[in-house]
């Protein structure tokens, strides 16, 4: 059996226009007009991520997804709602710390490295019978499932651009993952 999973990048909130971290703040007008601008495939089987702005967008989407806790996205820490110039110029050797090394965590939340591990573990639990799904989540665990399903090295993250509202399908069939593009 094949799983289809589609992962939707939530809508873009204040934070992301303002080039802040998230800070689990809800989506705006411009936002939620988006999300309704687009379309999104039908599926066997809808989860969202925990924060606000994956809830609504699913909601704006019309989907009842249930919350799949794994799939939430990067914890910040005490960096969530500030700007990476701000932080550089508090702290600019944690930055590049974070920034260089998938491993590190230097605001007290999750690193890159955990992240990856995380979403993978839930890409792998995912049953063999499981069919198509769509899952609606933040970038950085998009990001995560596009290294795991590639077996990519953690650092390879950063190399990922995903767009507010883009879609990442990826495949698997017989234990192995793969990214379809389309």
């Amino acid at each position: 059996m094949t799983i289809r999973l589609t992962l939707v990048a939530a809508a873009a909130g204040p934070a992301l226009r303002e080039a802040r971290f998230d800070d689990d703040s809800p989506l705006d007008e411009r936002g939620r007009e988006q999300a309704r601008a687009i379309s999104v495939p039908s599926a066997k089987r809808y989860c969202v991520a925990p924060q606000v702005r994956c809830r609504e967008t699913a909601d704006v989407l019309g989907l009842t997804a249930a919350v799949e806790p794994l799939l939430r996205d990067m914890d910040m820490g005490t960096w969530s709602g500030r700007t990476l110039d701000e932080l550089a110029a508090e702290d600019p050797r944690a930055v590049a710390a974070w920034t260089t090394d998938p491993a590190a965590a230097p605001h007290g939340g999750e690193s890159v490295t955990d992240l990856c591990r995380r979403v993978g573990g839930w890409l792998d639990l995912l049953p063999e019978d499981a069919g198509r799904i769509l899952a609606v989540t933040g970038p950085a665990a998009v990001r995560a499932a596009v290294v795991h399903a590639l077996a990519a090295p953690p650092a390879a993250f950063w190399r990922i651009d995903v767009p507010p509202l883009s879609t990442t399908q990826l495949t698997r069939r017989a234990g192995r993952w793969n990214l379809r593009l389309g």
